[in-house]
């Protein structure tokens, strides 16, 4: 099969890659890990050494010292001392939860059950503690808000099966696994304040050490150093490498950018830095995941499928495939295969139409290469494939295939479109690359004869669920979007006026940095800066109390720079006169509203200034910007009730995170100060 295609790493010589990394502390040479791999798989191939570079590289999964050396996540980090603050709640339980605070200094491939901590030369014994799950979810979000309730799952069988009996609302009460420090906290005398500094003993195998330190014994002046290197670190790490392939990823190559002063005491520890102490870096919506990001930011929409799963030695069928838009590897083509064998059917074009969809062109040689490697695979596990034995499995993989084809399609009909991405809905294609990438998990995990534990292919069926409903709802938006997309676009087919007049106007798009939360207008082209200023005050309900600035954002070397402020007189036209199409809005100084102005269309005599399309219930404009607007929603959806009073007082009695009102949108753009023009600060 294409794992041992000539020129690409086996199996086992991937195996011995990450054997390599998991065990190695000095810096290597690419001469020291490929004599490695090649003790462990001696095949040869001449091409092992450029496909070990390429596949760490590509992957992240070490960092280069210089054009020869690397060293591994182990050597970076075992032995490096990091910071947990124990909460209030686990001082009141005695308990620790081990959770996210071991990123990066743990082997992600361990769970935090697994891991195991020492004071003072004993292992601290375990316990379990139940609660709602909503209690231990900020213990886990650093791997990513969504992925929280996941952890607490896997945390036991027991709150697997709590978790799977409904996917769409989470158990009352689990238990997971904490450390029993009541002894601990008693013996130091540790009060609220004190903090462990920690040290990986074991990197591999998730063992550390804890050492107590009192709140006051490190100056702030140390703690502020540790706290620059930190922010450089993560913005580096985001200018450098972008959102990455997980939070994970994102946080290790923070510790790597921020240098030696980062991986030293005294610091922080990382949720205190995260969430208390810096205004640069925040969590921001990726999609239908989560990211650490610029503040005030939102990540960038691509219009490829982000791919983090396909091998850069792609075999010659892997590459056909990721050259037209299908990045998979041939086990998902397998899955698909023993698809067709579970419904008796054995027509290969049409078993090759539901991986590459007829959106999708292929030439003459690509389509019998596919067809070939799909009929070889065929006739390979027909002598052994049983439908019987593939009852569990089969529906699961129906289901799954048919969403991955559906994903496909529909990227493929949105490149072919012409359709300005401006007009889709926010993050549109990182969304459809997502639900494409969990449904190749599935497909490569069900490409098998013998099924995953039932547990699992129950859980597979649940997040399934929601896959799929997640591709309708993004589906649906993007057929409203196409709709609106088209009916402006009308007038480039619409006759001139006979006087040959034309009423160019424009439709523009206004997100809020930082936030999910975005409106589309449609404004005269005439329009100057200072009436665009009023529009966006009406469309996000804010009442121009601060003062304002129109700026336009450059980019060199993939880092972005302001250049300059823009006259409030200008003119709409006059910028896409310049090639302008996307400015920056700063109003006060935490808000910043991104601009993009789509293409002209020709307006109706009667046309009004008007909001068509948004997301989200716009922030009050007097809170502390994005971030504070953040946690105060957090607080709201899983605070107690006094965090949840104080976010009411700051967002508004009746205020729903999720609730975007059209109608009162509208009624502000055509109230009484928006003609006026009374505002301040203008």
């Amino acid at each position: 099969m294409g794992a041992n295609a000539p020129g690409v790493m086996t199996i086992n010589q991937e195996d011995a890659l990450k054997d390599f990394l998991e065990n190695v502390t000095e810096p290597f040479t690419l001469e020291d890990i490929t004599a490695f791999v090649r003790m462990v798989e001696p095949k040869q191939s001449g091409r092992l050494s450029m496909e070990i570079a390429s596949l760490i590289d590509s992957r992240n999964i070490a960092f280069r010292l210089d054009s020869r050396h690397w060293v591994s996540r182990r050597g970076c980090f075992e032995s490096v001392p990091f910071v947990i603050n124990p909460t209030k709640l686990e001082l009141l339980n005695g308990i620790l939860i081990p959770g996210h605070r071991c990123i990066p200094f743990a082997n992600p491939d361990l769970l935090p059950q697994e891991y195991v901590f020492y004071w003072r030369g004993s292992p601290v014994p375990a316990t379990t503690t139940e609660g709602p799950p909503d209690d231990f979810y900020p213990y886990y979000c650093l791997f990513g808000e969504e992925y929280a309730p996941q952890y607490v799952a896997r945390d036991n069988p027991e709150n697997e099966e709590a978790f799977n009996c409904d996917p769409y609302e989470d158990p009352p009460e689990v238990s997971i696994t904490t450390l029993d420090m009541r002894n601990i906290y008693r013996e130091s005398a540790f009060v609220p304040g004190d903090r462990f500094v920690v040290k990986t003993r074991d990197w591999r195998a998730g063992i550390f050490d804890l050492e107590r330190v009192g709140k006051d014994e490190w100056p702030q002046t140390e703690l502020y150093a540790w706290l620059e290197a930190a922010e450089g670190g993560f913005e580096d790490a985001f200018s450098l490498l972008g959102p990455g392939s997980c939070t994970e990823e994102q946080i290790a190559y923070a510790y790597w950018y921020g240098g030696k002063r980062m991986r030293e005491i005294p610091a922080y520890s990382l949720e205190d830095f995260l969430f208390e102490k810096t205004d640069r870096i925040e969590t921001v919506a990726y999609g239908i995941e989560s990211r650490f990001w610029f503040a005030g930011k939102e990540i960038p929409d691509s219009r490829v499928i982000e791919s983090y799963l396909l091998p850069p030695d792609r075999t010659l069928v892997e590459d056909i495939l990721f050259r037209r838009q299908v990045p998979i590897s041939e086990y998902v083509i397998q899955s698909y295969v023993r698809d067709a064998l579970f419904h008796g059917e054995e027509d290969v074009p049409l078993i090759l139409e539901r991986i590459v969809p007829p959106s999708i062109h292929l030439e003459e040689r690509e389509w019998k290469i596919l067809a070939g490697y799909i009929l070889d695979t065929l006739d390979e596990f027909k002598p052994t494939y049983t439908p019987f034995a593939d009852q569990a499995m089969g529906p699961i993989r129906q289901r799954v295939g048919e969403l991955h084809t559906a994903v496909i399609d529909l990227l493929a009909r949105l490149n072919k479109g012409g359709v300005d991405p401006s007009w889709l809905p926010k993050h549109t294609y990182i969304v459809l690359s997502q639900i494409q990438g969990h449904a190749v998990g599935v497909l490569e995990d069900l490409d098998s004869d013998e099924g995953p534990p039932e547990g699992d292919l129950e859980a597979m069926d649940n997040s399934l669920d929601s896959m799929i409903e997640t591709y309708e709802d993004i589906k649906e938006l993007i057929e409203e979007a196409l709709d609106t997309f088209r009916r402006s676009n009308l007038s480039v087919v619409k006759p001139r006026p006979k006087d040959g007049k034309s009423n160019p106007w424009r439709m523009v798009q206004i997100s809020i940095g930082g936030t999910g939360v975005w409106r589309r207008a449609a404004v005269p082209e005439s329009y100057r800066l200072q009436e665009l200023h009023r529009v966006i005050q009406g469309a996000l309900n804010w009442q121009g109390a601060s003062v304002y600035r129109f700026s336009v954002e450059k980019k060199t070397n993939g880092l972005s720079s302001r250049a300059g402020v823009l006259d409030s007189k200008l003119k709409i036209e006059d910028l896409c006169g310049e090639g302008i199409s996307e400015l920056i809005y700063e109003y006060g100084t935490k808000w910043t509203v991104k601009v993009i102005i789509l293409p002209r269309y020709d307006g109706e005599d009667a046309e009004a200034v008007r909001c068509v399309a948004g997301e989200g219930a716009s922030p009050p404009e007097f809170i502390d910007g994005p971030l504070r607007f953040r946690k105060s929603i957090s607080a709201l959806e899983r605070g107690n009730e006094l965090e949840r009073q104080t976010a009411l007082h700051e967002l508004g009695q009746n205020f729903k995170a999720e609730y975007f009102d059209l109608e009162g949108c509208n009624r502000n753009l055509n109230s009484g100060i928006l003609k006026t023009g009374f505002y301040a600060h203008e």
